[in-house]
């Protein structure tokens, strides 16, 4: 059997680092994911609870905020509990195992400068170095 999950998506809220009774770093928070949709459909959003633990959870409160978008590594868990109207609920989480930066912090700061662009080079387009050496070039 196998449970993993890859999501990327931007954090909803600023994620505070919380500590449990014994110490150990925790924050939950969640991020806004995009379905895939069809031309001419409406996008849809999904809205997924991540928890996150120890350095990960440190890390993940240092150095994201709201709107940041995020790369998320890890495995969904389920959690039973009882409302405070004695009703059963289940909770479906993510469990971050890896988290990584999907934006530079320029990206994220709603810089104006426009995006990378690629584009397949002409093999015209390149210079004919020769008998050049690794010394006779300019980097």
């Amino acid at each position: 059997m196998f449970n993993l999950v890859v999501l990327t998506g931007r954090l909803t809220a600023d994620p505070e680092l919380k500590t449990t009774s014994n110490g150990i770093p925790v924050t939950t928070f969640s991020i806004a994911v995009d379905r895939r949709y069809r031309s001419g459909e409406e996008r849809q959003t999904d809205f997924i609870t991540i928890v996150a633990w120890r350095q990960s959870a440190e890390f993940i409160t240092k150095y994201f905020n709201k709107g940041n978008l995020i790369g998320i590594e890890g495995s969904i868990q389920t959690r039973r509990y009882q409302d405070k109207n004695g009703n059963n609920r289940t909770a479906f989480e993510v469990v971050a195992s890896n988290v990584q930066f999907v934006e530079s912090k320029r990206d994220s700061a709603g810089s104006d400068a426009a995006p990378a662009s690629f584009s397949n080079a002409d093999v015209n387009d390149f210079t004919d170095l020769g008998d050049a050496t690794d010394d006779d070039l300019p980097f």
